[in-house]
């Protein structure tokens, strides 16, 4: 791999993706692994190539990914947003698209905490009053 390399951080839930975008010829990379061994659901797979598809880089850019942390889903998503910011480092005029589709703005919602004497973060248990 060539040693000039964009980055980009992407962040959802627990999950954070440390990206790199190298010129090549469209290899996704994550933990080592290709994105067909690490997202089985085309749908993961999707939403990982959607900022590509969108600057029209899916041939042109090699990825390379380590993410930590979540579930698959909230990795997924984090990867996609790493990915849309490390192409944002390579070509500014992707800013306009790339921010019209969502996929510059970290999404912040996270699990709610579960708070003493409830159930859950919100869930009560159930009252009786007689």
């Amino acid at each position: 791999m060539p040693s000039t390399f964009n980055y980009g951080t992407g962040r959802r839930k627990n999950a954070t993706a440390r990206t790199r975008l190298y010129s090549g010829s469209g290899n996704i990379e994550i933990n080592g692994r290709s994105i067909e061994n690490y997202f089985t659901r085309k749908t993961l797979q999707m939403i990982v190539r959607q900022p590509l598809v969108l600057a029209r880089l899916i041939d042109k850019v090699d990825v390379k990914v380590n993410v930590r942390g979540g579930g698959v889903t909230g990795q997924a998503e984090a990867v996609r947003h790493g990915i849309a910011r490390a192409l944002l480092e390579s070509d500014v005029q992707l800013r306009a698209p790339l921010k019209k589709a969502g996929l510059l703005t970290r999404d912040a919602r996270k699990k709610e905490r579960k708070k003493y004497g409830l159930r859950s973060a919100r869930a009560r248990f159930q009252y009786s009053k007689r």
